[in-house]
């Protein structure tokens, strides 16, 4: 805790701002009005990607790309500025990745709902992770879910989002012997998807902030070049959200067949969360001396409230996201940081035209590189214990391989559970996992 101890004390700091002083207390977190902005925008320029990502990705279920474009602006505004306001946290929120592809792509692609009914789920997933922030059953299943599951979570989600991302490129395709092979790198969206991604691979080893946009927009400007993107312009009034704004379709989400997609949503979004925020707190410094983190409960309430918020606009579960990591590290330490970039996301509405331009070939490889970033959590898994690990692969695999998230984690609950019992081992799970273990084999058995 020495590096708590070097931080000046509030006596020693000046007031830096008058009422955005008071409100956000600055000097007692050490930091000052202009540190904060830059750290807002910091952080914003490392999750701005997902403005041009997510109407890509979401408009493959049937939603119009220019409200989602605004939606995905108006949603993450709206989300960080509760964040900032309510919690005083130095957190950026936005659509989460993963999620938004689950939601295209298999509960709207595979399994045949529409995205109005999808986006009800989500509604619902949001309104159960809320319910659960105001008591402690959040705690209790967070503790109950085996840490190998949570982690095979997120490296699934990576898996899924990955071969997405290799799809859309067309770096992989179709194979009736195989069902999939290797694409045709002489076509310009396998190439130039591959480049996307080796320009932010690099930039990141190089610790360059802002890899991601700098890749998806070096891409655009080449395929500009070479006449396979065509210029639309870059600033002008915002789309329209009516087509999504209010369209979620919440009765039609509480069929039987949605269970296991509103558990995707619910607990994807709830390990996500929980992991993002307790590493932001530590690099924040809110760690009090006893432990506790300053305004935990609050920013968890924050995010889970976001989802429900977010659906009413047209967005898929919004979550904290890691990159707010950066802003912490240019100094960001209080809600100010976040009122920042919920402006820059306002501000952002007006980028429409650069946003249309944005190939599928570009967002492809940001899908992939996010992707392999996720897959690092695969290395916390306890290796040297079958029973963990097993079912920890089993969840990750099964994502790609059934091209679902709730199939995944349904499995591995399963898989947990059996092997658990059948190795003499039954004290290691949990109430909650035998519970939704018992769900997700009805589901198999009767859906």
């Amino acid at each position: 805790m020495e590096h708590i101890k070097n931080e000046p004390t509030p006596q020693t700091l000046p007031a830096s701002g008058g009422l955005l002083d008071r409100w956000f207390k600055l000097s007692a977190h050490g930091t000052t009005v202009k540190t904060e902005l830059i750290a807002g925008l910091t952080t914003f320029i490392t999750m701005a990607y997902i403005i041009f990502v997510n109407p890509n990705i979401m408009s493959a279920s049937g939603m119009d790309a220019g409200a989602v474009f605004v939606a995905t602006c108006i949603g993450a505004a709206i989300a960080t500025l509760f964040m900032g306001l309510y919690a005083n946290w130095p957190v950026g929120l936005a659509p989460g990745m993963g999620l938004n592809a689950f939601f295209a792509f298999t509960v709207v692609g595979e399994m045949g709902y529409s995205w109005e009914v999808a986006l009800g789920a989500v509604f619902w997933s949001g309104v159960i992770f809320t319910a659960m922030s105001f008591w402690k059953i959040r705690e209790w299943v967070l503790d109950s879910i085996p840490e190998s599951l949570r982690y095979a979570m997120t490296a699934g989600v990576g898996l899924f989002l990955g071969l997405i991302g290799l799809k859309t490129a067309g770096i992989v395709v179709e194979s009736p012997a195989t069902l999939v092979t290797l694409g045709d790198f002489t076509k310009p969206s396998a190439l130039l998807a591959a480049v996307c991604f080796l320009i932010i691979s690099i930039l990141v080893h190089r610790k360059v902030f802002g890899a991601v946009l700098i890749g998806v927009l070096s891409v655009t400007l080449i395929g500009l070049f070479m006449g396979i993107v065509e210029y639309n312009g870059i600033f002008a009034m915002p789309p329209s959200i009516e087509p999504t704004f209010m369209k979620l379709d919440i009765m039609g989400a509480l069929d039987i067949g949605m269970i296991t997609v509103i558990l995707a949503f619910l607990f994807v979004n709830m390990f996500d969360t929980a992991g993002t925020l307790m590493g932001v707190a530590e690099r924040a410094n809110l760690r009090r001396p006893d432990g506790s983190i300053e305004g935990l409960k609050k920013s968890l309430k924050a995010d889970s409230a976001s989802s429900v918020i977010g659906t009413f606009v047209g967005c898929p579960p919004v979550t904290s996201y890691v990159e707010s990591a950066a802003g912490v590290a240019a100094g960001g330490r209080t809600g100010l940081t976040a009122v920042t970039i919920a402006a820059l996301f306002l501000l952002s509405m007006f980028l429409a035209p650069l946003a249309g331009m944005i190939p599928p070939y570009a967002t492809a490889g940001a899908l992939i590189f996010v992707a392999f970033a996720m897959m690092s959590s695969l290395a916390k898994i306890e290796w040297d214990d079958f029973t963990e690990m097993a079912p920890a692969a089993v969840t990750a695999l099964m994502m790609p391989l059934t091209f679902s998230i709730a199939n995944g984690i349904a499995m591995g609950f399963v898989t947990y559970t059996v092997l658990k019992m059948a190795t003499g081992h039954p004290r290691d799970v949990s109430i909650s996992v035998y519970i939704l273990s018992a769900i997700f084999i009805a589901k198999f058995v009767f859906m």
